[in-house]
Parts: structure tokens; C-alpha cells; sequence
């Protein structure tokens, strides 16, 4: 297509919300003028599913639960007055008690102000947090925050030497609706011991994010912890970032809360329009449907020309491949759905992946997010009437050119700034057309069985290890091969992973066990002295 002819594409198609600072170009998304009209059956049903689920209708039936994430930032919209005030209470409680740690009035037990916070959760209980952190923070910040967002040990260790002799002076917030998540207990103990070992009470640095009367709520009660705030049941962790969930801690590092809330409140009400011309969540929607042909055939590469925003892409994995990947439609029919996203940022990406953008498998479209804003402040001329700005600049609008050139498809969201506002917006815009995707798609996207799956998988084998272990400390000093530990535990089948089991039970001096090292690796021998 021509230029002027693109350019002539770009005005018609072109959303823009001047409150939000935000613009939405889907113009180098190649549906046919009918296309919008043809969908529109689709996007209207879409629109009416979605007015149902923020009416409080039960959009997850396998769990039967309400799904509410839009009610955080418009409590007003809840179906019953008491799940409004809890939302209300919940906000005021958030922000008083990031003020009273600020202030000083709610302090480290030897007096000190609180100076870190260490956050420990998985899934949305992390990158909703770090997204928003890393987006938003700067030098000025009241708090540095930290992660634990996974069970690996060493990552663990990484993080509790970084603050060093500053645990002391080190928050902990403790992320788990159901209280019974095992990344998220394992991390609590790991911080728990680390605490113990400089000397301190953990459950005076200890903060709770939880369902009322969960197991972790209990312990919070039980132990004094310093605070406890609510998750509730109609919140997925995918969709917890305007809760508790995340405001608590981008409170504590000094963001504005409340501009974040009305980013997203913004958006909302922008994404509610029924016109899809006027809709920017449903544009994003239909241009994915198009795209992808419905069937998730191509990838969304999320370049975001920001450093800020480089977290972007980890946060909207979750939201939509969580979300949209899934087995069966509501009719259960067996679809294979899904939506695979990656990305990084630019320009670092056109010294990376690029060249196969352009001139590689075309099996994706591209999302670019363009920032507008530079820096505060002005900026140095790099050369005579160019900044670096202006290079990233150029070099956004140069790739987005060279790859639709070659007929690689994309969107663009423009952004004047990156602030609490436009956070909320792109996090609220993002939200909606998940939600409007799946109903085109006609898939649940609230429920995640292939998670739940995964986990009851892992215990499997955490019980086999268990035998395994039990199995070696009987007959110690007794050498077995992994096929006859397998036959001994009359479980033949597993012989794989009771390999991989005995290999990494060896690699680790927890429970023992040895090696004995055979001609091939298979043929290694294990026994426990």
C-alpha cells in the first residue's frame, strides 16, 4: 500500500482519548473495509458478555465465581453495597498504612524507618507488582523493593544478600489468596529462616495480602503480623494488579495510587463504548481475531520503545496466554486456543530479533508502544538537531515501516507519557480485550486448568520423591540403579523420573544421597550412607 494511501487508512482508523493521552493505530492491520462490519454480530455479543460479568454474573462457572477485577477501580459498579465498601475500606486501609510506614509510625522494632520491601508471591502476585515497580519507580522512591517471585533457592539467596544488613530495616509482604501456594509458603520459610538467622522477628516485618480466613490469614492473626489486606475470590492473580495486590506495594514505593486507579477507571469507560470505532479495547480485539484468523495462528510480539516498559510483555504473558490458551470452548468442543506473546523493547530488539521480524517466518504481528515523552527535561544534541530521543523516535517509526514493508502487520499505542495514569490505562486496555478476545474466540478466560494440572503434577512427584527417599534410608549404603529403584518402589513406569529424581536428590546435600557414577549416565548408581 501506498503512503498517502496508508496515511488516508490511519485517519479513519485512528482512536485517540485525549484524557488518557493515548492513541490506538490499527491501520497496518490489513482487514478489508467489510471486515468490522462482517464481525460486528461477534464484537456486539462480545460487548453484551462483558456487561453481564461486570454485572456480577457467574463468568467462571467451573469455580462459580463472579469475576470483578473492573469493580476495584469503579466500586460503585459492584453488584452489592458490601463488596463496594470492602473495596472503598480496602484503598483507605492501603493508604494509610504505606503513610504510617512513610512516616515512620509504623517502624522496624529497633525504631528505624522501613527502607525495603521484599515481596513474595508467584503468577499475578508478582509481575502485576514488578511490572508497575519497574514502570514507575526512580531514585525518589520511599522504598526499594525486591522479589521473590519463584522457588529456586539460589535466586532466593541472591535476593537476601543483596539487603544484607538492611533486613533489618526490611518489609515483607506475603502474596497468596488461598494461603496455600508452594512457591509462595516456600518463599515465606526461606525469609522466614534468614530472619531468624540475623536475630529478628519475621512477624514484625510481616505483611499479609490473602482471603479472609485462609491458612496464611490464620498464621498473619496468629503470629501479630503488622497488617493483613484482602484478596478476594472474584479476583484472579492475573487480574489483581489494581487490588491490594499490587497498590499496596507501588503505595509503599511512593507511586500515586490513586492516579494509577484512575487510569484505569479511564480506560474502563472508554472500553465500554458499544461503536468498536470508539472502542479501543475492542479494536485491539477484532485486529487480533483478524490477524491471528481466530485460531491463534500467528504470535503478538510486544515492543515497547521504553525502557520503563520492559516488563510489559512478561505481565501480558500471563494476562493472555493464561487467559486465552485453552483446550475446550463454553460449548466444550476441542479448539486448542491460545495466544502466544514475547518481546523485549526497542531499539535493542533491531539487534536482535528483527531480522527475522522482517525477513524470517512471517508468524506474528507486532504491538509497538510508543512513548512521546523523552525525559524531563531537555536533552542533549547527540548530533546537530538530533537527540537520543529522537532516535528512538526514528528508529520505532523506521522498523514499523521495514517490517510492513515485507507485509508484517501492526498495531501501535501511543502514550504521551509513562505515569501512574497511563499505567492504569494500558494495564485496564489490555484487561478488556482479553475479555472481548475470549468471547470472539468463545473460550473462558477466567479460569487456568492447565495451571492446576501443572501443580498436581509437580506434587506427583514430590510424593514419589518422598518413597524414594524412604526407600534408600531403609537399606542404607545399599547401591541402586534408577530401573531397580523403580522396580523396588513397583513402579516401573516411572523409571524416568525416578532418573531425574535420584539426579538432582544427589546434587544437593539435603537428604544424603550419593552417587556412584556408571560408563553412561543412566547407569548411575544411588544410595544413601
Amino acid at each position: 500500500m501506498q503512503k498517502l494511501q496508508l496515511w488516508e487508512r490511519y485517519k479513519e482508523r485512528l482512536y485517540y482519548n485525549p484524557e488518557l493521552g493515548m492513541a490506538v493505530d490499527t491501520s497496518r492491520i490489513d482487514f478489508s473495509a467489510g471486515f468490522l462490519s462482517e464481525m460486528e454480530p461477534r464484537i456486539q455479543k462480545a460487548h453484551a458478555d462483558m456487561a453481564k460479568l461486570e454485572a456480577g454474573a457467574i463468568a467462571n462457572p467451573d469455580e462459580k465465581r463472579m469475576v470483578g477485577h473492573y469493580w476495584l477501580r469503579a466500586p460503585e459498579l459492584a453488584p452489592d453495597a458490601s463488596i463496594s465498601e470492602e473495596i472503598t475500606a480496602t484503598i483507605a486501609s492501603v493508604k494509610a498504612f504505606a503513610a504510617s510506614v512513610h512516616a515512620g509510625n509504623i517502624a522496624a522494632p529497633d525504631g528505624g524507618h522501613f527502607t525495603n520491601l521484599l515481596i513474595i508471591g508467584i503468577g499475578g502476585s508478582a509481575l502485576g507488582p514488578q511490572f508497575v515497580a519497574d514502570s514507575l519507580g526512580g531514585a525518589k522512591d520511599r522504598m526499594r523493593l525486591y522479589f521473590f517471585d519463584n522457588t529456586d533457592p539460589d535466586g532466593m539467596d541472591r535476593v537476601i544478600s543483596e539487603l544484607g544488613k538492611n533486613l533489618q530495616r526490611t518489609l515483607v509482604m506475603v502474596i497468596s489468596k488461598s494461603g496455600e501456594t508452594k512457591e509462595t509458603r516456600n518463599g515465606m520459610l526461606e525469609t522466614r529462616q534468614a530472619f531468624a538467622k540475623a536475630g529478628l522477628n519475621f512477624a514484625a516485618h510481616a505483611v499479609a495480602v490473602t482471603g479472609i480466613g485462609s491458612e496464611l490469614d490464620r498464621t498473619a492473626s496468629q503470629e501479630k503480623w503488622l497488617a493483613s489486606f484482602p484478596m478476594w475470590d472474584w479476583v484472579g492473580g492475573r487480574t489483581s494488579v489494581t487490588s491490594a495486590v499490587g497498590l499496596l506495594p507501588a503505595a509503599l514505593q511512593g507511586i500515586d495510587i490513586d492516579q494509577l486507579l484512575e487510569g484505569a477507571r479511564a480506560c474502563d469507560r472508554s472500553t465500554r463504548a458499544r461503536a468498536t470505532r470508539d472502542n479501543p479495547a475492542a479494536l485491539l480485539a477484532l485486529s487480533w481475531f483478524h490477524a491471528t484468523r481466530g485460531k491463534g495462528e500467528r504470535d503478538m510480539v510486544i515492543l515497547p520503545y521504553k525502557d520503563r516498559l520492559i516488563l510489559f510483555s512478561r505481565y501480558l504473558q500471563q494476562l493472555i496466554m493464561e487467559s486465552l490458551g485453552k483446550e475446550r470452548d463454553l460449548a466444550g468442543n476441542v479448539v486448542l486456543q491460545g495466544l502466544s506473546v514475547y518481546g523485549n523493547k526497542g531499539a535493542t530488539d533491531q539487534h536482535a530479533y528483527v531480522q527475522q521480524l522482517r525477513e524470517g517466518v512471517a508468524n506474528f504481528f507486532v504491538t509497538f508502544i510508543e512513548v512521546l515523552k523523552d525525559r524531563e527535561g531537555p536533552s542533549l544534541a547527540v548530533e546537530p538537531g538530533a537527540t537520543s530521543g529522537d532516535y528512538l523516535s526514528g528508529f520505532f517509526q523506521g522498523t514499523r515501516t521495514a517490517l510492513y514493508e515485507k507485509g508484517r502487520e501492526s498495531i501501535t499505542i501511543t502514550v504521551d507519557e509513562v505515569s501512574p495514569l497511563t499505567v492504569g490505562a494500558l494495564i485496564a486496555l489490555y484487561e478488556r480485550a482479553v475479555g472481548l478476545y475470549a468471547s470472539l474466540i468463545n473460550v473462558n478466560a477466567y479460569h487456568q486448568p492447565g495451571v492446576e494440572a501443572g501443580k498436581k503434577a509437580a506434587g506427583t512427584v514430590l510424593k514419589l520423591q518422598s518413597e524414594i527417599i524412604e526407600l534408600l534410608r531403609a537399606q542404607r549404603g545399599r547401591e541402586f540403579s534408577s530401573e531397580e529403584c523403580a522396580m523396588a518402589l513397583a513402579r516401573p513406569e516411572e523409571v524416568e523420573t525416578v532418573f531425574s529424581i535420584l539426579r538432582h536428590l544427589a546434587a544437593n546435600p539435603d537428604h544424603g544421597v550419593s552417587r556412584i557414577m556408571g560408563e553412561r549416565i543412566f547407569e548411575n548408581r544411588f544410595r544413601c550412607e
